[in-house]
């Protein structure tokens, strides 16, 4: 026998949390590894390391977009049809969630950019923003319109909206088509599913081979795909229809990768199936290893802050400290402390707060008013 179904709420998966600690660590590290100068003075201490991390360490990005698919699917449609009454609210409390961390680290970085542009003189500072790049970035369009990023990993967080809409679309339109066709509600379920699955394969197979819809969800449904999908396969009560899908997941993946190889895609495969088979051991899926579930459920946090506290401790180190390698190895380690730091501040008093129209609008003003001053 089977364990039961995963439940549908997102709170009940520690596994998750596990396994975004371990991604965001290796994230974290490839920004470390690959912006400021304390890298390039550390570096030789662990050539190959650094060099692992600064080059293939953003892979780990791939775990994340299986994830956000994964609990997509579990928040919006567990039985396969859209649970959402007002579609266009879910789309705004999605924008909310994201953004409200988004903003703050934002000014964060904006003010910590001005602080050390006069001392640290290389190529991570950005410069200072203008009102047209700050709307930008607050409306989760700086790549589209091709404005420089204020902060590393910005574009995730647009891009992470834009697969939302997209996924949102793709079973709403399947709930249309139902009440439509007037079709029974196990049909549409299927339907929702069949019309991911197409989505997943022409990105797979299409759009992901075109670096310039990099700016686009088109070019992410794949590993976002593979993630609702792998969450619907775990909902499978009957042995074989959990083996002929799981099957389908493997089949469509290595298809993929058969017509070219990327390793992006690759992890992004093996993360789903990881996922399949662990919602089928309960022991396991519960599994909660401390501390990497707590630095988990910070992880959003972390990844949005660590950029600004990366400057901060670089310009000190920079100008005050001596130069040397150990020192440079000291000063990522400080900087990795701190960051954890901040991001629980950032998850404690912004992240974990209710998402608001007030909220997004006063912390959109904040980042206005943060490159209003640093101008």
């Amino acid at each position: 026998m089977f364990a039961p179904p995963v439940p549908h709420s997102a709170s009940r998966m520690p596994l998750l949390d596990v396994v975004k600690g371990l991604a965001c660590l290796v994230i974290v590290g490839h920004h470390l590894a690959r912006y400021g100068p304390l890298s390039a003075g550390a570096s030789p201490l662990a050539p190959q390391f650094f060099e692992w991390l600064a080059r293939d360490g953003r892979l780990a990005v791939q775990i994340f977009l299986v994830l956000a698919g994964f609990l997509a699917a579990c928040n919006m449609a567990p039985e396969g049809w859209l649970r959402v009454d007002r579609p266009l609210a879910r789309v705004f409390h999605r924008y909310a969630r994201l953004v409200m961390p988004y903003l703050a680290a934002l000014s964060i970085s904006v003010l910590a950019a001005a602080l050390v542009r006069p001392w640290l003189h290389d190529d991570a500072v950005p410069a200072a923003p203008g009102l047209a790049q700050l709307l930008a970035h607050g409306l989760l369009l700086q790549d589209l319109l091709g404005y420089e990023a204020l902060s590393t990993g910005v574009w995730y967080v647009a891009i992470d909206f834009q697969l939302f809409v997209l996924a949102l679309a793709a079973i709403g339109f399947a709930g249309l088509l139902q009440r439509h066709m007037a079709m029974a509600p196990e049909r549409a379920r299927w339907l929702a599913v069949a019309l991911v699955l197409l989505l997943a394969v022409a990105s797979l197979a299409v759009f992901n081979r075109n670096a310039d819809l990099d700016d686009t969800a088109l070019y992410f449904f794949g590993a976002y795909g593979l993630g609702m999908l792998t969450f619907w396969i775990g909902q499978a009560t009957r042995r074989s229809t959990w083996g002929f899908a799981l099957a389908l997941l493997l089949l469509v993946g290595a298809s993929a990768l058969a017509l070219e190889w990327r390793s992006r895609i690759a992890i992004a495969l093996v993360t789903a199936l990881l996922l399949a088979l662990a919602q089928r051991r309960e022991r396991l899926w519960q599994a909660e290893w401390w501390p990497l579930a707590g630095l988990g459920r910070i992880s959003y946090s972390l990844f949005l802050i660590h950029f600004p506290v990366l400057l901060l401790v670089s310009a000190v180190v920079d100008h005050l400290a001596p130069n040397g390698p150990w020192v440079d190895l000291f000063g990522l380690l400080l900087t990795f402390v701190l960051s954890i730091a901040a991001a629980v501040a950032l998850y404690r008093w912004v992240e974990s707060r209710p998402a608001t129209w007030r909220g997004v609008l006063a912390l959109f003003a904040g980042l206005l008013a943060c490159g209003a001053i640093t101008a």
